[in-house]
């Protein structure tokens, strides 16, 4: 059996945006910045998917929504724009947290080096960032808020419209990246105060190398790719309409869909949880219910999350270990120490990401193989050996 179960990584391109596509590539070849006909009716097809994408988040008008080629473009340009163009007003503090996505993380370390100064916020045990910590660490200096709607990694849902509402009675921008909630998770820009906002479209069955930023009007943003006046002057580049209206058809389908989806895949991800919980000596990480519909985040002591992954790769499984943007690297996931969890137990973590297209038997499957991993890999370890017969303490 195959079971594909790493869609926070990446989605499957959807029948509906495949078919989309292939339709823009037929017969919306034009470039929407010329004049001819063949460009101008790309141009309607590219305004069409503008709206399409500002209606799934509420977004007041559509020329708030800017096409970039992923979340981590959109992630950077809205960081450098919120910290620069507020610098000249004495607004050099940003606020975040310790379990971000790198292209965040590694934004707000570039903007250290600029002369900003950046909190970096620990959430609570549960993943779950408290709203008294936020409050707390804004400033008069604070120019932006960034923190994730929801973790990649262990699935923890932030309290969004809380945080907003905190930034916009002090008067502070508030961004959050976006791209593991959107088309999973309501989400309603104008209602919970956010001020920008990042996703991806192949998190949600869409074409890779294409992404959103949404900012509210009024907002200045700066360029991160100079060299044309394509989306309104702000993002250098011939406009990608095949893959931009491929994405906008893919979130609507998901947002459509959304509750009928996620009842399925919420019982299938506490099927999950409680199909692995009698495992000795494993947790689950991140909060057991504010948690995106289809993650499972497990600690398993005595074993490497990398061995567990590969062992399960034999059978025909696809999931992950630690974050999948850095799955090359063996340090543990951030996320998971930046909430507290031993590294021992963050060595062997797995994450399984479950969507609507997984089945019962497909999560049946996934329990037996990995009780069996687990059994293997750790009859054949030293440092479990030594767990068991108390010559080292157990972390879980």
């Amino acid at each position: 059996m195959k079971v594909y179960a790493d869609n926070a990584a990446t989605t499957y391109l959807s029948k509906t945006a495949k078919e989309v596509l292939l339709d823009c590539l037929d017969n919306y070849n034009g470039n929407p910045n010329s004049l001819h006909t063949d460009g101008q009716l790309t141009q309607e097809k590219l305004d069409e998917a503008r709206g399409i994408v500002a209606a799934c988040i509420n977004a007041k008008n559509p020329n708030e929504i800017y096409f970039t080629s992923g979340g981590s473009e959109a992630d950077n340009q809205a960081l450098i724009s919120a910290a620069r163009a507020n610098k000249a007003k004495g607004k050099t503090h940003l606020i975040t947290t310790n379990i971000e996505h790198h292209a965040i993380l590694h934004t707000m370390r570039k903007l250290e080096l600029e002369g900003f100064e950046v909190t970096y916020l620990a959430p609570k045990a549960n993943g779950i960032v408290d709203v008294d910590d936020v409050a707390a660490a804004i400033t008069d200096k604070t120019a932006l808020v960034s923190i994730m709607f929801a973790n990649n990694e262990m699935g923890a849902i932030q309290p969004i419209p809380e945080i907003g509402a905190i930034c916009k009675e002090r008067g502070v921008l508030f961004h959050t990246d976006a791209v593991q909630a959107a088309a999973h998770i309501p989400i309603d820009v104008q209602a919970m105060n956010i001020d920008m906002l990042s996703l991806s479209g192949h998190k949600f069955h869409g074409p890779k190398g294409v992404g959103v930023l949404y900012a509210r009007n009024g907002i200045r943003l700066l360029n991160v790719i100079e060299g044309g006046a394509q989306e309104r002057g702000k993002r250098a580049g011939t406009v990608n309409v095949p893959g931009i209206a491929a994405m906008a058809a893919a979130l609507k389908e998901g947002c459509d869909n959304m509750e009928a989806n996620n009842e399925k895949v919420i019982a299938l991800r506490d099927k999950l949880i409680k199909g692995l919980a009698d495992i000795p000596h494993a947790q689950l990480n991140g909060d057991p219910v504010k948690r995106l519909p289809g993650n499972v985040n497990y600690s398993f002591e005595g074993v490497e999350g990398e061995s567990l992954l590969l062992g399960l790769d034999n059978y025909g499984i696809a999931c992950s270990s630690g974050s999948a943007c850095t799955s090359e690297s063996l340090d543990p996931s951030h996320v998971l120490l930046g909430m507290g969890v031993p590294i021992e137990a963050a060595h062997g973590s797995l994450r399984f990401s479950l969507n609507e297209e997984n089945t019962e038997e497909e999560v049946d499957f996934i329990i037996e193989k990995v009780h069996k991993v687990v059994e293997l890999f750790r009859s054949m370890s030293p440092f479990w050996d030594a767990l068991e017969k108390g010559e080292k303490e157990h972390c879980i």
